[in-house]
């Protein structure tokens, strides 16, 4: 790193997060004067084409929508570390919390605030799905929930483009996080805005009942469910949660 700066430009501050794939570091940009998340590829998976392939797409994905709910993706590029190169995203920084560690947290939510919080996933979802992009992994780790409350969905990893010309996956594998996957998502089959729709509503489903419509068993028994499995109302988990939120959880289920 040139001058102590990564990528001769940003200051990397402290760690937000890191999983199996990447890590995510709060920075400067000493350019531009403004703080920013830049994520970084795990060196050991520089080499590994599909994780290449969905640093790529998120960029491409995230990097065409210009919508508040949406975490904005300014610049992708990539940095020599060693013998290997790494690409590296550099994104908008959310100050506040995931809706995944939001649930950790305090549990089932009131009915009121989880269904503000899903309506704002999906306008930034329509936003989206108007510009041919389908997220494709909807849920509550994805969904940021900033200091001030605003909700902000994040990682367009495994989007897909529609209309795109090409297959992002490979024909007939399914891809995304069991607990919130489509049947068709599941089935391997194409995917449009109704795979989110169903996502989402997985998402309200854990918002008013601290669960996912699905929780036991192994992944493959979760995507099992989601196809096979008739969805049970929210109620029937927690006799507290409306009547008419159990009718829009289960259209979004159907």
């Amino acid at each position: 790193m040139a001058d102590g700066l990564f990528a001769g430009r940003y200051e990397l501050a402290e760690l937000l997060g890191s999983g199996g794939m990447a890590r995510v570091h709060r920075a400067r940009d000493t350019r531009m004067g403004r703080t920013v998340a830049v994520k970084t590829l795990l060196p050991t998976l520089a080499g590994n084409p599909d994780a290449r392939l969905r640093f790529a797409r998120e960029a491409q994905a995230a990097g065409a929508l210009n919508h508040p709910g949406i975490v904005t993706v300014h610049d992708q590029d990539e940095i020599s570390d060693g013998d290997t190169v790494v690409p590296f995203l550099v994104m908008e920084y959310v100050p506040g919390t995931t809706l995944a560690h939001l649930l950790h947290k305090q549990g089932q939510l009131p009915p009121e605030r989880a269904v503000r919080i899903v309506c704002d996933v999906l306008d930034a979802l329509a936003h989206a799905h108007s510009h041919g992009t389908v997220h494709r992994d909807v849920k509550p780790a994805n969904v940021m929930i900033t200091e001030e409350g605003a909700v902000k969905v994040a990682d367009f990893g495994i989007a897909r483009v529609l209309h795109s010309g090409t297959r992002q996956t490979a024909a007939g594998a399914p891809i995304g996080t069991p607990s919130y996957m489509s049947p068709e998502q599941i089935n391997g089959a194409d995917v449009d805005a109704r795979s989110d729709v169903y996502a989402a509503g997985c998402v309200l489903f854990e918002l008013l009942t601290g669960r996912p419509p699905f929780t036991d068993g192994n992944p493959l028994t979760l995507m099992y469910r989601h196809v096979h499995a008739v969805p049970p109302a929210p109620s029937s988990r927690d006799p507290r949660v409306p009547r008419e939120l159990d009718e829009l959880v289960l259209a979004a289920l159907a």
